[in-house]
């Protein structure tokens, strides 16, 4: 028999849930019930097996505030950095200590720098150009001689027919030298009288080959090879160099003769190796990691990037250092360098950042002071993703926390 909606609601609530002990540390953080539109909230205890211990509804200052004064007796809060948890926290659990996130914390950090560096756009396409030209030089490699390529299966099938008509024309050779008379062939290889005549008077079998038209590039043919020998492969670039020593043509008749004529039998100009692919001009953000980031983090050509943007813009060399600064902070935990950080950032692009984390100063401190974090919290959001997937968007708040919580 099946059960209703309400039913099973009630039934859900008249089952237990079973009680953890009162958390101490607890992370919080929000999660999408629908991506944009509705969120709720996530707490977790640190303390004991990273485990859920509630879900709520929304993730406003009042309800966070509100399940705090439910649930005396927290005493350290790590979060992000939500405006809305802090201020629900600061209301529910006056005196717990808030510890803000460190992956939120170097988050907001390339934030703040990718909106730096969007208004150097000129200066990172020129320093992507600058890393790709040292990257992709050519560099000499020893030259040996080429294997030649198979045949294709259409030149293979060319190569079968005109070995079978050069045996059949041995064959009437062969038979008219012994005095046969064309008909006498013609009986025997079942060859036309017409054929065997006009084979006997041409001394060979017919090709059917197209003749060979001449080219009006062929006029400057020496001078193209020895151009692709010294290693200009740019089609244009060779067509505007022979139409100044004459050629009519258009730039299309250069690039198929080229194609043709030397690409096939020198893919390459001797003495050089394959060049790199160009390398994208990185977006804002992209720079702004590539930036902060270790030597061992990125490759070459991105250190290269990184030098070639600090040559352009002088003017970004001090946000630069103190983002690199930060980030060796945060990852160290070294709060006793925060606030001479803050003073010299002040007179900087970066003080905007920096004013965020005068205003959330304590929660920063902590945040590079103590271990907890809301990474715990990202991987059980991630389990609740799941649970929530499995009910194919049929079940409501009710019975997905309780989903959660009895998983956990």
């Amino acid at each position: 028999m099946p059960v209703s909606g309400d039913t099973l609601l009630r039934l859900i609530r008249a089952v237990p849930i079973s009680e953890a002990p009162s958390p101490r540390v607890i992370g919080i953080d929000d999660w999408a019930w629908r991506r944009g539109r509705r969120y709720g909230t996530i707490i977790v205890d640190l303390e004991n097996e990273n485990r859920p211990i509630d879900l709520l509804r929304d993730r406003k200052a009042e309800t966070v505030e509100a399940w705090l004064k439910a649930h005396p007796g927290i005493e350290i809060v790590a979060r992000d950095r939500a405006g809305s948890y802090a201020d629900g926290v600061r209301a529910g659990a006056p005196d717990a200590v808030q510890v803000a996130d460190r992956w939120h914390l170097l988050r907001n950090l390339g934030d703040a720098l990718s909106s730096i560096l969007d208004r150097h756009h000129r200066s990172i396409r020129a320093a992507a150009k600058t890393a790709t030209a040292v990257t992709t030089t050519l560099m000499t490699v020893p030259v040996t001689p080429s294997t030649p390529r198979p045949p294709t299966r259409s030149e293979q099938r060319k190569l079968d027919r005109q070995a079978a008509r050069q045996a059949r024309f041995d064959e009437v050779v062969a038979l008219d030298a012994r005095g046969w008379s064309q008909s006498a062939i013609s009986r025997s290889t079942g060859l036309d009288r017409s054929t065997i005549r006009a084979w006997l008077l041409a001394g060979r079998p017919p090709s059917w080959s197209k003749p060979a038209y001449g080219s009006a590039v062929d006029v400057h043919a020496d001078y193209l090879r020895r151009r692709w020998s010294e290693g200009c492969t740019n089609t244009v670039r060779l067509w505007r160099e022979i139409r100044d020593r004459g050629y009519p043509g258009r730039p299309k008749s250069v690039q198929e003769w080229v194609r043709y004529k030397l690409r096939r039998s020198d893919p390459l100009p001797a003495g050089q190796a394959p060049s790199a692919s160009p390398w994208k001009a990185p977006s804002g953000r992209r720079a702004a990691w590539l930036v902060v980031a270790d030597a061992g983090e990125i490759d070459d050509t991105a250190r290269k990037f990184v030098d070639a943007l600090l040559a352009e813009a002088p003017d970004l060399v001090p946000v630069i250092l103190l983002a690199r600064e930060f980030r060796a902070m945060v990852r160290e935990k070294q709060a006793g360098k925060l606030d001479q950080w803050l003073i010299v950032a002040q007179a900087t692009p970066l003080a905007g950042f920096a004013g965020g984390l005068q205003r959330d100063l304590a929660a920063v401190r902590a945040g590079l002071s103590l271990p907890w974090s809301t990474g715990p919290v990202e991987g059980q959001i991630s389990q609740l993703k799941t649970i929530k997937r499995t009910m194919c968007g049929r079940a409501g708040f009710d019975l997905l926390r309780h989903r959660v919580l009895e998983a956990a």
